[in-house]
């Protein structure tokens, strides 16, 4: 699947808000300035040739609807950045994490009891 540009991410966080909208809904929710009506339209239709997005047709008008859930969004976010940026490996992305000071000793220690309890109920 394609990647969606950080405009269209923001346009996909507003569909996965609103579940189903109007272009101009959309426009509404953005923050100012507001981009032009047109401008949304037509990223909006890309969004839809890349698979993200649905439409249902009223007359010339269409409402639509995100097609990928945020959890799948999220999954595909991240396996991209670990295959791309952390040689393939969830130890290299949670190892920059501490490395930077972006997570925490007890946040990491909450990981490994999540892990070692899936592990048991396996």
């Amino acid at each position: 699947m394609e990647r969606l540009t950080p405009r269209e991410e923001e346009i996909m966080r507003v569909l996965w808000q609103l579940k189903k909208a109007f272009v101009n809904d959309i426009v509404e929710v953005l923050p100012d300035p507001k981009p032009h009506y047109n401008t949304i339209s037509t990223i909006i239709r890309k969004m839809e040739e890349k698979g993200f997005v649905g439409h249902k047709a009223f007359g010339k008008t269409h409402q639509y609807f995100p097609i990928v859930s945020v959890e799948n969004h999220k999954k595909d976010f991240v396996q991209n950045a670990v295959v791309n940026y952390f040689e393939n490996s969830y130890q290299n992305l949670v190892s920059f994490f501490a490395q930077t000071e972006k997570i925490s000793v007890e946040e990491l220690k909450e990981i490994v009891e999540m892990i070692e309890s899936k592990k048991t109920k396996s």
